[in-house]
């Protein structure tokens, strides 16, 4: 790995930035100008590195090293096809350069395609001496094409490589969590801690898997591990909270909410939960104060919004809860689960109008399901709009035809729009049920005595 410490680098970028300040041009043999364009690219410096590769290629023409530098800067600018044909030169004066097939590799991920990019990463597999890295990008690729068999396999290669890759780790839990492989991933979790006892990581992951697999006294036990071997470790906390509150344990878990408040920058997730956990307890003003901060905290925080609209409502404030949900929806003016609220508040408030336009807002953006559908024909019925309440019905029904709820929803609108012969037929009342005679029953009281 470079170095860009070194005092020798170090001079290489000193007198190159003193030349590009006069007209004066210094010669720098080809692996200064290689160092000098790697510490630019490292820092994002991209202008300054296509300078030094420019001049770099006009003193060493043949650099292969440089070469290598100028398609990777291809890729960076997204020229593909010139970085392609840059690679099959290069390729064919040193074949067996594993850098050659790893930009190749790169590409063909950058553009979707993980069987061709994992194709190059084999190649450059067998040619190199260090595989460690190489593992971890095939890892990567196989993840991404949702392969999780083999993303595993070379996750847990690196894994063994060296215990202490916790990206990797990482990496290797969410595929067996993918593969609902719970026991493999606590034997690997424990290899890991045969390694490093103190490892807080494998001992905050087998925690989440022992909490998720309902082994609830083992999961608290392993978080507590991980709180003694960092007892600054934010995530420990905040999983022991969740699981002290999932117990009933509610005190318990604002104790381990606040300290790991305590640990990190305040968070509008943590604020979440203390809420929750004070609402749960009866402590309506400080939970309403928990979820104010949550959503100061992060105004784009979807969830925070919605415990906080939620809590209002179930307080009957409507007009906060609608003063809120309208800051809301600034902010996330596409969340299903928001407009759902509005629908259920202008419900609470007898604001039938509010209701429909809440709902016809759900539909614009695209969430066409029956549990938002029948609720907007309802409010149609209940305002006595029947041609309306008809027609999306009778979309709703064509597109869910198995829906016996949209079924008499559309039964009762052709009767009573005076439309027999099909609402008899959809209907069918020798067929129908004694749950959905009493539905039926309520939603058109004038057509109770039917045949």
């Amino acid at each position: 790995m470079l170095n860009f410490n070194s005092e020798e680098i170090q001079s290489s970028i000193t007198k190159f930035e003193q030349m590009l300040k006069t007209n004066l041009i210094y010669f720098f043999d080809a692996q200064e100008f290689e160092d000098i364009i790697v510490h630019y690219l490292s820092f994002g410096e991209h202008q300054l590195a296509k300078k030094a590769l420019k001049m770099g290629l006009e003193q060493h023409p043949s650099s292969l090293g440089l070469m290598l530098l100028q398609s990777e800067i291809f890729i960076l600018d997204e020229k593909y096809e010139m970085a392609l044909q840059l690679l099959e030169y290069i390729e064919k004066l040193n074949p067996f350069d594993e850098e050659i097939a790893l930009q190749k590799a790169s590409i063909a991920s950058k553009k979707g395609d993980h069987k061709t990019s994992i194709s190059h990463l084999h190649q450059a597999l067998e040619i190199s001496e260090d595989p460690c890295e190489i593992w971890n990008l095939l890892g990567m690729e196989h993840l991404l094409a949702e392969e999780f068999e083999e993303a595993a396999y070379f996750f847990r290669n690196c894994l063994g490589d060296n215990p202490e890759d916790y990206p990797s780790l990482y990496n290797l839990m969410y595929c067996y969590d993918q593969l609902e492989q719970t026991e493999p991933a606590i034997e690997c979790l424990n290899e890991v801690l045969e390694f490093d006892p103190y490892c807080e990581v494998a001992w905050h992951q087998l925690g989440k898997i022992l909490m998720k697999s309902g082994r609830t006294k083992e999961a608290l036990s392993a978080l507590d591990f991980a709180i003694i071997s960092d007892d600054t470790f934010t995530g420990a906390y905040i999983e022991k909270g969740k699981l002290l509150e999932s117990m009933g344990k509610v005190n318990e878990a604002i104790d381990n909410y606040e300290v790991a408040i305590n640990t990190t920058e305040p968070t509008a997730f943590i604020h979440k939960c203390i809420g929750r956990c004070h609402e749960r307890l009866g402590n309506f003003d400080l939970a309403l104060q928990f979820y104010l901060k949550c959503v100061q905290l992060e105004p784009t925080n979807e969830k925070g919004w919605e415990s906080l609209i939620h809590f209002l409502i179930s307080q009957e404030k409507f007009t906060k809860a609608r003063h809120y949900l309208e800051r809301a929806l600034e902010n996330n003016s596409d969340s299903l689960e928001l407009w759902k609220s509005s629908v259920e508040l202008f419900l609470r408030m007898g604001k039938k109008e509010g209701a429909i336009v809440a709902s016809k807002k759900i539909l614009d953006l695209g969430h066409y399901y029956p549990e938002v559908l029948i609720p907007l024909i309802d409010l149609y019925l209940e305002k006595k709009q029947w041609q309306e309440a008809y027609t999306l019905a009778e979309q709703a029904f064509a597109a869910f035809p198995e829906n016996r709820e949209l079924a008499l929803r559309v039964a009762g609108c052709c009767l009573l729009l005076e439309r027999t012969e099909e609402g008899m037929y959809l209907l069918n009342p020798k067929s129908l049920t004694e749950e959905e005679k009493a539905s039926f029953q309520t939603l058109f009281p004038n057509l109770v005595h039917l045949p």
